[in-house]
């Protein structure tokens, strides 16, 4: 590995019944940032993930192992572990892309380390890493109207309208995905934390 290589992991649960709930737009983003530079997933069994490779151009190119977890989300960090393990990429180069309770639709906030903050994908990679100072991409979905309850909300299905606005809110993840190994965490806090 080298300093210029990051794992960027895209929380979410595997399979169509899945694909189009809230607590997957970690796996949008990372799907959205393979599209864009022309790369695709690949299941690789024996990390537990579907993996693609990036590179970023520029003056100093960056190399992006995206991951898509093939565990549910409760053990993603197990896929975390063997992925960073197999390529070499300490827990600081880890990014894991997620949903977030406590922001609104529309919001993105940046951060290194901190709690899990009742996200069992979060608790899970912080378990098998050992450690909580990885960098989190954490994408708004709201709390659920009224009293229901949130891993309901997070597994339910979307309107059409919340599908669209909240696809597009991955696709801005991605871009500060971009941001955050290029230019760093303030950078990136400056242009994203709202």
């Amino acid at each position: 590995m080298t300093d210029s290589t990051y794992l960027v992991v895209g929380l979410g649960n595997p399979g169509p019944t899945y694909e189009a709930t809230r607590h997957n737009v970690g796996f949008w983003a990372v799907a959205d940032l393979a599209d864009r530079y022309g790369s695709s997933f690949s299941s690789q069994s024996r990390m537990r993930a579907e993996l693609a490779t990036v590179t970023l151009p520029g003056p100093s190119p960056v190399k992006l192992v995206l991951a898509r977890p093939t565990t549910y989300m409760n053990d993603s960090g197990s896929a975390v572990k063997a992925v960073a393990a197999f390529h070499k990429i300490k827990p600081s180069h880890v990014i894991a892309v997620h949903d977030e309770l406590d922001l609104d639709p529309g919001r993105l906030r940046v951060k290194l380390g901190g709690g899990d903050n009742g996200h069992n994908g979060l608790k899970s990679i912080r378990a098998h890493l050992g450690t909580g100072d990885f960098y989190r991409v954490r994408v708004g979905i709201g709390r659920a109207p009224g009293r229901q309850d949130a891993a309901a909300w997070v597994l339910a299905k979307m309107k059409p309208a919340d599908l669209e606005g909240l696809r597009v809110d991955a696709a801005v993840a991605a871009d500060a995905v971009e941001l955050l190994v290029r230019e760093g965490l303030v950078a990136t806090q400056n242009r994203f934390n709202s």
